[in-house]
């Protein structure tokens, strides 16, 4: 059955009002549309945990930056409605920008040291434009459960802290990252890659792997693992490192040597197009003793 789509804040707030009447518990899948399979993961899990399921499709213009794209993000708006209709959604929030920053908009939500490192150390503003949008549309619907994918791993992490620290009721559930079967992340951004970069790509989903694998076999110290993710980037020749990283997962801090769970992050580019990837390890504090 299609979705019902509405573009303002009050449709939204009443069909979302008479859903809660009924009875019934609230999920929300925010995206920026361009929908794909790691879009419909999330749905998939919102709609097999809560019973009345919110997608919202908004590109949002506070979240880039001024030499970003904006203007040529992908916008697939008709075949993100028949995914949507595929996987059960009841409602779909498709509002314009100035339903959501109307004439004399002036208050943002920023999270300020989880947005330091990372993305937010390349993309100044971004996390500002991030958790403003989030704090909205988890007002706007009110859910009882929100969906975010680990590969926006930093989001992620924000987006608990946003709702922590603001007192807002809502059940954060971030849902493993979804690859293709080479293990490259997906993303709206994988269709700006041509097939020479599309090749490439892969190798970040490879390196962290390789780290990963040194975790698993003892290894702590977080320079060797920097050193195992640049062995195996070197092997893209054109791919343009933005950050290589070993940080602690709930403070985003870099660590030296790896206690507990553990974010492995990576930023890059191929030619216009940037990627990001993660994994998530746990280590104990020492390397494994001897067999």
């Amino acid at each position: 059955m299609r979705p019902v789509v509405v573009s303002t804040i009050a449709a939204t707030r009443q069909h979302v009002t008479h859903a809660r009447h009924r009875g019934l518990s609230i999920g929300l899948v925010p995206t920026m549309g361009a929908l794909h399979a790691g879009h419909a993961r999330l749905i998939r899990d919102a709609r097999a945990e809560t019973d009345y399921v919110v997608v919202s499709i908004f590109v949002n213009p506070t979240q880039f930056g001024p030499h970003e794209d904006l203007d040529r993000y992908p916008r697939t708006p008709e075949r993100d409605v028949q995914l949507c209709a595929q996987e059960g959604v009841d409602l779909i929030f498709h509002p314009e920008v100035a339903e959501m920053y109307p004439p004399g908009f002036q208050t943002y939500v920023e999270v300020t040291e989880l947005q330091r490192g990372l993305c937010g150390a390349s993309r100044p503003g971004h996390f500002r434009g991030v958790a403003t949008v989030v704090t909205k549309l988890l007002n706007i619907v009110q859910p009882d459960v929100a969906y975010f994918g680990q590969k926006d791993a930093q989001q992620a992490r924000l987006v608990q802290q946003l709702v922590a620290d603001l007192n807002i009721p809502v059940r954060i559930r971030v849902c493993p990252i979804v690859r293709e079967a080479d293990g490259l992340a997906l993303s709206s951004r994988n269709q700006y890659l041509s097939p020479t970069q599309r090749r490439q790509a892969v190798v970040l989903s490879r390196a962290l792997q390789a780290a990963a694998t040194h975790v698993e076999a003892g290894e702590r110290d977080a320079a060797a693992l920097r050193r195992i993710l640049a062995e195996h980037l070197r092997q893209a020749p054109d791919l343009r490192l933005d950050y290589a990283e070993v940080v602690d997962a709930d403070t985003l801090q870099p660590v030296t040597t790896l206690r507990g769970r553990t974010l492995i992050a990576l930023a890059a580019w191929l030619g216009t197009t940037r990627l990001i990837d993660n994994v998530i390890v746990e280590a104990e504090p020492g390397p494994r003793p001897a067999a």
